[in-house]
């Protein structure tokens, strides 16, 4: 037994030895990217037009409803009614505004930073490669992420098809074979397939 597992030992202690593993903060990356600061001011300019449009419509519902106030103790019961409905859906229309420009402007900051990040990956691909890192990993606070590794066979089908020929573990406590696991579908999951 001693002779199976030194080998063993010896085998694993090299190829772990050769994987060589580096990491960044890719955040800390993009944002000293030249790049970085082009685009977030292009964002801001799509914002400050976004917010001149807000402060428009603003604007003029206040004018309405400030008009609405001045005049109301004269004005008949169905054009009160009308004015009331107005003023309603001029609200109704800036809150719609409000929702959709928040959301234009997240999409606009994707936009326009896509393409650094394609270039920070790519620079991340390039430097793995030309110092023979297998995996590049983001060291961010929030949690790391694989940036980079090299690519390989997934053997998730292997393994899975030699463990369905293995007999069942035994449960201890039961005194029987844990069921049989139902097969499920095959479905991906990021991409890998299923567990």
């Amino acid at each position: 037994m001693k002779y199976f597992i030194l080998p063993l030992l010896l085998v694993c202690s090299i190829s772990i030895a050769q994987t060589k593993i580096a990491h960044l903060s890719f955040d800390s990356l993009v944002s000293v990217m030249p790049e970085t600061k082009l685009a977030t001011e292009a964002a801001q300019k799509y914002l400050k037009g976004l917010e001149e449009e807000m402060l428009a419509m603003k604007t003029e519902f206040e004018t309405k409803y400030k008009k609405y106030l001045d005049e109301e103790a004269t004005l008949p019961e169905m054009v009160k009614k009308s004015k009331m409905e107005d003023l309603q859906q001029l609200q109704g229309r800036i809150q719609d505004f409000q929702n959709q420009a928040q959301n234009e402007y997240q999409k606009k900051q994707m936009e326009v930073m896509a393409p650094i990040i394609k270039k920070a990956r790519k620079g991340i691909q390039e430097v793995a490669k030309e110092n023979g890192y297998k995996y590049i990993l983001d060291n961010a606070s929030q949690g790391g992420a694989v940036l980079y590794s090299e690519a390989s066979d997934d053997v998730f089908a292997l393994v899975k098809k030699k463990l369905d020929a293995i007999p069942m573990a035994e449960i201890h406590g039961t005194g029987a074979a844990a069921p049989a696991p139902a097969k499920p579908a095959n479905k991906p999951i990021n991409g890998k397939p299923g567990k």
